[in-house]
């Protein structure tokens, strides 16, 4: 409360005043001065009392903890959200692995400003720790990526996701997108992420132009860039990927081999991930060149 209340006692009044001064609090009281009723005056013979109680004060607000933890979890692609990926042409009849096959990985990654966001990428059950293990040692060691969104959220446009900087792993591409035979496609097996495509393009032999921009081709190191040397590529290489699997510059990419393999990749447990397909895989003409890397 501030300001004074005033309340009547007896044939004279009381005076009440409560102060809040920056979270602390004093009462004063006052003893009678007049009585209001007689016309009286009472004269007090010594000073009037007073009293003053001083509150504690308030504890400061505490100051939130930066997030310092990837808090990844690994996890089935639900019905719901396979029904958009088939929709969106993300995997279509033909494509070499099904929705029992892939995976959900959740976890935190850095921005270029320094922010923390959540992620998630869809890749085959073999890689999942291996991606769990290298992302978590990126998002510690503090390199940025712009976003990481599975690519049906792109309507299954390979280059759609590629301009908007996404990292992305599975997308059994369509066929006008796809750069090697669906069956021995990294992507389309879930065995292949792409980072930071903007910092980290690639060139494409049909058109011998980079993708999706020339405008960091000739970047040699930079936050979020990966070249020769970088800690993405030791951490990647560590586990058995390979970096820019194809023969001309790719810097985006990594998989675990061409034609796509099975990683036996341990879990925490000592355990290895299933590997199990429920769908039935209709075989399809190949298209694309056959060559290695995407």
């Amino acid at each position: 409360m501030n300001g004074a209340t005033r309340v009547a006692i007896g044939s004279g009044l009381a005076l009440i005043v409560v102060l809040v001064v920056f979270g602390g609090a004093w009462l004063v009281t006052s003893s009678p001065s007049s009585d209001t009723a007689g016309g009286s005056t009472s004269v007090p013979t010594a000073a009037p009392s007073r009293t003053v109680t001083s509150a504690p004060n308030p504890s400061p607000s505490a100051t939130p903890t930066p997030t310092t933890d990837p808090d990844a979890t690994v996890g089935p692609v639900s019905d719901l959200q396979w029904a958009t990926i088939v929709k969106t042409g993300t995997w279509r009849p033909g494509c070499p692995v099904g929705q029992a096959d892939l995976r959900r990985v959740d976890i935190n990654f850095r921005t270029f400003d320094g922010a923390v966001n959540r992620g998630q990428l869809i890749v085959h059950a073999d890689s999942a720790v291996d991606i769990v293990e290298v992302f978590s040692a990126l998002f510690r060691s503090g390199f940025p990526l712009e976003r990481m969104e599975p690519v049906e959220r792109f309507g299954g446009d390979v280059y759609r996701s590629l301009k908007a900087n996404n990292t992305s792993a599975f997308n059994c591409r369509r066929a006008s997108q796809i750069n090697a035979p669906v069956k021995k496609s990294p992507h389309a097996n879930g065995r292949a992420v792409d980072i930071n495509p903007v910092q980290n393009p690639w060139k494409d032999p049909r058109c011998t132009c980079w993708v999706p921009s020339n405008r960091f081709a000739r970047a040699t190191e930079g936050a979020g860039v990966i070249r020769a040397g970088s800690d993405a590529i030791a951490l990647f290489t560590a586990r058995g990927w390979v970096w820019q699997n194809i023969k001309v510059p790719d810097y985006m990419h990594f998989d675990t081999g061409f034609p796509s393999q099975p990683r036996a990749t341990p879990s925490p447990s000592g355990q290895s991930l299933p590997r199990r397909s429920s769908l039935p895989v209709t075989p399809s003409a190949a298209a694309g060149a056959d060559s290695p890397g995407r």
